[in-house]
């Protein structure tokens, strides 16, 4: 069987050589289903997300994460194992086992420009573990956090072919973005939208719903397919933002981290040295410049950090819990021993997105508003709760990221970029509880599971020819030790932040703060960045620059980095962060492209806001016709975003609401008197003010063509009214953009026959914004 081209050809079955089929010889067989080669071990892929170094107990953070504990005991944990500093490139690298650059993905979906190493595409040339597995006659399956498809893909009309079920997964259940709200989360199986059967009240949660659908998979699989080896790629929401957790685990972590993340880095890296997880000389790295230590914090400022990071350890533990009932899952149905178990606690290093105080809706901080500790702390008891959409402040992220300096975004240190990885194998692994110190990274994953079922790199996928595995595999190291290195060359590169490893020499340059997530203007000129030398063969966490030591190293090293990034379509380098989430701005399609009118009809759902007319910083339009009945009507009829920011035009108590929602801060309305029954038209007209993003406007409220209402709207959303929520005809999922009705049973109850939005003002943009800030300054300087 030749299994370097896929599809695999389908067997020639002999001509026939009688006129009755009793007579045939030789007698026709049934065709033979694929088969995976013999001995080809299950396997299974599960990544969390937002979790640093230090913040699991298994690699001596505070977390308490039992089954990777367990794991890490029966099988092998990796103390250099690399991602690429942000989530979707990461997850485009581990399915492709190719450099995130060289397949499109140099930062995240919403994020994707026309730049080839940034289109967020994946080429036809790079095939997904998926689709080799698939090929080669396992059942795949994924579950949960996927965003890899493009973001003008992700809608009703497709197209399909880089959802998941078009990647190689015949089975998918999960999510499309970037993060999602645990308690109301929007999903598809398979490309169907479908709603969570319970409600939080009746112990809904998203982590584990996923595992719930994971178990029934494999439990299926395996009862009618028990010689076939599967695939289960099991990827989290958690631990990315919103933290939201059942309470009770929250509630265990309670004072835990009263003393604060000073300390935190001291105990964990004790531990770290323990556990053997790092060598007995590591040092902390260097504490991250306009960072505040925790005996600079007011009191109320400690007590609002310490509970946001309870919150996160409860979060954290939650999600491994859940990974556990899949663990026993296998074990109960005989399959875990013959399981390659991959773990990785980590698509990045921790995040330190909820800025330097933290926040209960990361919204907010990705638009430069902060809340105030005394803010966060009369909302204590709401932490985790839907009301909540929450983030801790960046001092818990450094610490999370133990022993290393810097976080998310920053590809140029390792705490960006170094995660925990735990891989279980007891049929291929001898050792139990080993240490394994080779230097590896994400896209090493799928050339691992390749060798260890015994399949080659296919050369054709679907008649594409394909480009070159890019990843090392690390199965030369399961069952030795002291294997040397095998992969010795890495660069690393996110918005702007660079880095070169070779052979423990590592040069590297920090170009952005993670964050600022708005930018005055741009960053700052790439020429300008101060580079940085480490020997990590002497000094494991980067602690000490020798950059002034080592003139010629450093050089050398910054030209490999220049041969490296053309070689895998680096350039031209983008540090843009929140600005490239509008599509104008990045220089991308969308579904939506110039038109300035969209029709809608009942039955329109969950579009993102790539697939979905953008209104933000202009003026609009939205118009309703529907239908009262005698007996009355209420529900939504449009509605973009929830509970944290979004706008909706509905029926309450029988009368039209226009509703804004500014960040979850302030809701302002606009509203009309009873509608009788009978047909109506409502119209909305937001009339922006203009002079750049996140300015305020006048809405005005007409019922049959005459106003009936106007109000002021002093601020706007500017960028995203939320990744996890969406735009929705005739009924609001998700959270709620008011609390004027129920989240998810808001459906309106009249007849709907149709909402147009027209866009009539020209977007306005922080480029104006920026460049009438500079005709301010240069007037005056």
């Amino acid at each position: 069987m030749n299994r370097e081209q896929l599809p695999i050809p389908d067997t020639a079955q002999p001509s026939p050589t009688s006129l009755d089929v009793r007579d045939q010889d030789p007698a026709y067989e049934p065709p033979q289903p694929l088969r995976a080669p013999e001995g080809a071990p299950n396997v299974v892929v599960v990544l969390l997300d937002d979790m640093g170094f230090g913040a699991p107990s298994a690699f001596g953070g505070p977390c308490e994460m039992p089954t990777a504990d367990r794991l890490a005991q029966d099988g092998l944990r990796y103390t250099r194992f690399h991602v690429t500093a942000v989530c979707s490139p990461t997850r485009q690298s581990l399915l492709t086992g190719r450099n995130h650059h060289s397949v499109g993905m140099g930062a995240t979906t919403e994020m994707a420009s026309a730049a080839p190493g940034y289109s967020g595409v994946r080429p036809l040339s790079a095939a997904t573990i998926g689709q080799v597995l698939q090929g080669n006659g396992y059942n795949t399956a994924a579950f949960g956090k996927w965003h890899q498809t493009p973001a003008r893909d992700v809608s009703a009309a497709g197209p399909f072919d880089r959802w998941p079920t078009g990647e190689g997964f015949e089975k998918f259940y999960g999510f499309l973005c970037a993060e999602m709200n645990h308690w109301y989360p929007v999903l598809f199986d398979g490309t169907t939208p479908v709603e969570p059967s319970r409600t939080p009240e009746e112990g809904y949660h998203l982590s584990a719903d996923q595992v719930d659908q994971a178990i029934d998979w494999v439990r299926n699989q395996h009862s009618l397919k028990p010689d076939n080896p599967f695939f289960t790629y099991l990827s989290f929401g958690a631990t990315h933002a919103p933290y939201h957790v059942p309470q009770e685990y929250r509630d265990k972590y309670r004072g835990c981290f009263d003393h604060g993340w000073d300390r935190q880095r001291e105990i964990t890296l004790q531990r770290q040295k323990e556990l053997g997880v790092v060598p007995q000389d590591a040092e902390l790295a260097p504490w991250a410049e306009g960072v505040p230590h925790w005996d600079e914090l007011s009191e109320a400022e400690q007590r609002s950090a310490a509970s946001l990071m309870e919150l996160y350890a409860g979060f954290a533990e939650h999600t491994d819990v859940q990974i556990g009932r899949f663990v026993d899952a296998l074990e109960e149905i005989g399959e875990l021993d013959n399981t390659l178990f991959v773990y990785i606690l980590g698509d990045n290093g921790a995040s330190a997105e909820g800025g330097l105080g933290g926040t209960l809706n990361e919204h907010r901080i990705a638009s430069g508003i902060e809340d105030s500790a005394e803010f966060i702390n009369e909302h204590r008891e709401s932490l985790g709760d839907a009301t909540t959409h929450a983030h801790y402040p960046v001092g818990w992220a450094l610490a999370m990221n133990t022993p290393y300096q810097w976080t998310k975004q920053v590809a140029s240190h390792f705490g960006g970029t170094r995660d925990g990885m735990v891989v279980h194998w007891p049929r291929g692994i001898a050792e139990r509880g080993g240490i394994r110190n080779q230097f590896h990274h994400v896209i090493d994953v799928l050339p691992t599971v390749l060798e260890a079922a015994g399949l080659p790199h296919p050369s054709t996928v679907n008649g594409v020819s394909q480009q070159a595995v890019e990843g090392t595999s690390m199965l030369y190291s399961f069952n030795e030790a002291a294997a040397a290195d095998r992969h010795r060359l890495q660069y690393f590169e996110m918005v702007g932040n660079r880095g070169i490893y070779l052979d423990g020499w590592m040069a590297v340059t920090r170009h952005g703060t993670p964050w600022e997530m708005v930018q005055e203007g741009r960053r700052r000129y790439f020429d300008d960045d101060r580079w940085e030398l480490y020997d990590t063969n002497t000094d494991w966490t980067q602690a000490r620059d020798i950059s002034a030591e080592h003139p010629g190293k450093l050089r050398e090293l910054q030209q490999l980095f220049l041969i490296e990034a053309a070689k895998h379509q680096v350039f031209p380098l983008d540090d843009r962060m929140t600005e490239r989430e509008n599509p104008k701005e990045a220089g991308r399609l969308d579904l939506m492209g110039d038109r300035r009118s969209v029709t809608f009809h009942p039955g329109a759902a969950r579009l993102t806001e790539e697939t979905a007319p953008n209104v933000k910083n202009r003026s609009h339009s939205v118009t309703a016709a529907f239908e009262v009945p005698d007996s009355g009507a209420d529900g939504v009829l449009v509605a973009q975003g929830g509970r944290f920011g979004g706008w909706s035009l509905y029926l309450h108590e029988g009368r039209p609401v226009y509703a804004y929602n500014y960040f979850g801060l302030e809701v302002y309305k606009v509203r009309g008197d009873v509608l009788p029954a009978g047909r109506h038209e409502i119209r909305l007209d937001f009339d922006y003010d203009g002079g750049g993003v996140g300015k305020g406007g006048d809405a005005t409220l007409h019922v049959g063509g005459e106003q009936v209402d106007k109000g002021r709207v002093e601020g706007t959303i500017p960028y995203y009214f939320a990744f996890d929520e969406t735009f929705d005809i005739g009924m609001d999922r998700a959270s709620p953009v008011t609390e004027d009705y129920a989240p998810v049973d808001n459906r309106f109850s009249g007849r709907l026959e149709s909402v147009r939005i027209d866009l009539s003002g020209e977007m306005h943009s922080d480029r104006e914004a920026a460049e009438g800030r500079e005709h301010f300054r240069t007037a005056h300087e």
